[in-house]
């Protein structure tokens, strides 16, 4: 059963009736008699935070309910937009909605009934009072199959601009919430007055015009945290969407609507984009995140909950333009160039200011932290995750230790000469480290790592730009300001940029004129996504970690046990976590394999086995779908082999050039396996877990590199460099002069390298 209220009748008029309805008969009212809205709550600086939004009002184009072509209900639209609504209903959300179309669909009902001159309109009153009873019959019918109750709430300005109405109409939707009631409001365009009046401090810079600004004014005053305006295109363009050269604008703000252009509203509304606008800039201003969105496509309402990178998204204007992909680049680009020109000692103390900064904001971290693992919670993370999304007092005092770690390292590692020679009488030649430029670095769970890889920028005076994972967005938020507090100290504002959702990864991956180096560090399926659509920006990194420990015949038992439970189970989500063990075949007689596997079943790992392992057991543990696996969690393979040389075949043939290790305590079998491993790191009777930038003296890393050029394993600071060549005449050389006879004769003699002298 549905509810119908029409809030015009529902309130007594108080004495003094007319505060802004005085407005209909007085010429210059007091603007001091009307109470303006007080509102506290912020609207959501990013996408990724939409998820969290209670409550939702969603409000429907006319165009996007009404079959223009026919002037009829385009009832698929409807009924999937219903089912939309009922599954965030059922997800505990509170959900309101706005509906146009009620003067369509009235006019369509009207005009089957009553003959009208052609090219001559209905007027709207009549056609909304006939259209609004036939579009709640809809949604009652609707709504009922999911036996949910809808009500009805009619709004005119009275209800808006008049304290008490006001006062009632926010208590009957408050309640009609609690009761788990969806209400459906609508302009009362059958009498609504014409023309409409703005109340001149209440709502200051919105007139109740259409169901647009109605939306605005109703979810800020009810304390909605996101509206969500739907119409039939995608969001705001800066021209006519049919223009060719019209470009969709995905975060918008206040200062932007310069750039638009706008196109023709639709046929069936009383708005347009101008209205959409309008009203979400009042409504974010006022506290209520707002997207425009095209209603007509299939599961638009999850989508912008999910944070995808869907229709237009409403922001305040900082916070948009910092949120902006190519802005972010481009400031990268010249906060980056702005620090390689600071000396090294410079880069140094801002890096030494940061990890004072992290020791001060330990309670402001831990309590993002907290908010995030909360989030993680309530969606089912699994332990590993939170074990990773985890920050702690400790690893906060770890993390400062390493930065300073950093910092040591890096007072003269950026123009550093590696070579110098006198090419002729004098000309001489120079070959310097410089920063790559502006590396784009993407990371997934872990926001301890944010700042080791803002530390290693500033270090090495690269642009930065991060990406980190969905679960992390405060603790990565606060991480940030602390980064760039400590930027500051050194004036290179916007050298470190955060986005925030998976969809502005596919804006910069594209971004080759701002972003020289892109580094993933994550799932295989993130980093072989990253490889594979980064068409014109190089990638360092890796795809799989499928590393290796070999167990000689020569090997200490107590030895191997306590490498390899340290090596699966230290942190079985690691890249550089061990996937496989290869033991000798010697090792199968005796109690060693038997001691083996019972040491790593009570650790809780699952053993599965090799085709040659099963061939050594009658019953054993079940055979592994492939020796080419990366678990990534408590699981590992087994397999025998007859020798060091059997071992390295396996490995080149089934690992990923990660990191392998070798447990013997014969030295020249391990200087065998040592030199001929061809792995970024190759290990001796320790962990593959020792394969940190951290754990090398690094300071912290930005990734492990498997690639063949530039850097390979855990990439520091000089990973992030490269070089130039600096040629300083002092006699005005030109080429052509040394094919002539008495011209200046090439010398090419090596010069000492003098890295006192700044170059």
């Amino acid at each position: 059963m549905a509810l119908s209220i029409n809030l015009k009748s529902s309130v007594k008029k108080p004495s003094g009736w007319c505060q802004c309805t005085r407005l209909l008969t007085e010429k210059k009212p007091k603007k001091e008699e009307c109470k303006p809205l007080e509102h506290k709550r912020l609207a959501y600086p990013s996408r990724d935070l939409l998820k969290n939004a209670k409550r939702i009002m969603v409000k429907f184009g006319s165009a996007v309910i009404i079959q223009e072509k026919w002037n009829k209900i385009a009832m698929s639209r409807l009924a999937n937009l219903i089912e939309q609504m009922v599954e965030l209903h059922e997800e505990g959300k509170e959900i309101l909605f706005i509906t146009s179309g009620s003067v369509a669909h009235g006019r369509s009902k009207l005009g089957e009934k009553v003959k009208v001159q052609s090219g001559t309109k209905i007027d709207k009153k009549p056609a909304a009072a006939v259209g609004q009873p036939g579009l709640m019959f809809l949604y009652k019918a609707l709504f009922s199959k999911f036996d949910i109750q809808c009500a009805q709430v009619l709004v005119t300005e009275a209800d808006i601009y008049q304290d008490n109405n006001r006062k009632v109409l926010k208590d009957v939707l408050n309640h009609l919430l609690q009761y788990r009631v969806i209400p459906i409001l609508n302009t009362n365009d059958a009498v609504l007055p014409q023309p409409e009046i703005p109340c001149p401090t209440l709502c200051e810079g919105i007139a109740l015009r259409d169901n647009d600004s109605l939306a605005a004014i109703l979810s800020t005053e009810i304390g909605c945290d996101l509206l969500m305006i739907l119409s039939t295109i995608d969001g705001v363009f800066t021209k006519d969407p049919e223009d060719p050269q019209a470009r969709i604008i995905h975060n918008f703000s206040k200062d932007m609507i310069k750039n638009v252009e706008f196109g023709k509203a639709s046929n069936v509304g009383l708005g347009g984009m101008q209205s959409k606008i309008a009203s979400s800039l009042w409504a974010v201003d006022h506290g209520t995140s707002v997207v425009v969105a095209n209603g007509l496509k299939a599961d638009t309402l999850k989508a912008v909950l999910s944070g995808k990178k869907i229709g237009t998204f409403f922001r305040q204007p900082n916070l948009c333009d910092e949120d902006n992909t190519e802005i972010i680049a481009a400031s990268a680009r010249l906060g980056g160039r702005a620090l390689s020109l600071l000396t090294g000692e410079e880069r140094a103390a801002c890096i030494n200011h940061f990890a004072e900064l992290l020791d001060k904001r330990v309670p402001d971290i831990m309590a993002a932290n907290k908010k995030d693992l909360e989030d993680a919670k309530k969606i089912g993370l699994s332990n590993v995750l939170i074990g990773r999304l985890t920050i702690t007092p400790p690893k906060i005092k770890a993390l400062s230790v390493g930065l300073r770690q950093i910092a040591d390292n890096s007072k003269t590692i950026v123009g550093k000469v590696v070579r110098r020679t006198l090419l002729a009488e004098g000309l001489e030649l120079t070959q310097i480290t410089v920063p790559i430029g502006v590396i784009l670095v993407i990371f997934e769970a872990r926001p301890d790592v944010l700042p080791q890889i803002a530390a290693l920028a500033i270090a090495s005076g690269n642009g930065l730009v991060l990406k980190g994972g969905d679960e992390a967005v405060a603790s990565n938020f606060v991480m940030k300001s602390i980064v760039d507090e400590a930027l500051k100290s050194i004036k290179c504002d916007g050298a470190i940029g955060l986005v925030s959702t998976k969809e502005e990864i596919a804006d910069l991956i594209n971004l080759d004129q701002y972003i020289d180096l892109i580094i993933p560090r994550g799932g295989y399926k993130l980093i072989r996504f990253i490889q594979n659509n980064a068409k014109r920006i190089p990638v360092m990194g890796h795809s799989e970690g499928i590393c290796h420990i070999y167990v000689d015949k020569d090997a200490c038992l107590e030895k191997c046990i306590k490498i390899l439970i340290d090596a699966k189970t230290d942190y079985p989500t690691a890249c550089n976590a061990v996937e496989t063990l290869l033991l000798h075949k010697d090792l199968m007689e005796g109690d060693f394999f038997a001691e083996l596997c019972c040491n790593l079943k009570n650790a809780g790992v699952k053993i599965n086995s090799g085709p040659n392992l099963s061939n050594f057991l009658q019953f054993g543990p079940p055979l592994a779908a492939t020796m080419k696996k990366e678990y990534g969690a408590l699981e590992m393979c087994i397999e025998v082999v007859s020798s060091v040389e059997e071992a390295i075949s396996h490995i080149h043939k089934y690992g990923s050039g990660h990191t392998e290790s070798i447990i013997t305590e014969n030295k020249e079998i391990a200087e065998v396996f040592l030199k001929s491993v061809d792995s970024a790191c190759v290990f001796h009777n320790t962990s593959t877990r020792m394969s940190d930038g951290f754990r090398f003296g690094l300071g912290a890393e930005v990734g492990i590199s498997t690639a063949r050029i530039h850097a390979r394993g855990p990439v520091g600071i000089e990973g992030l460099l490269t070089t130039k060549w600096v040629l300083r005449s002092q006699c005005a050389h030109t080429a052509s002069e040394f094919n002539e006879q008495d011209g200046p004769k090439w010398i090419h003699k090596s010069l000492p390298l003098d890295n006192k002298k700044s170059c």
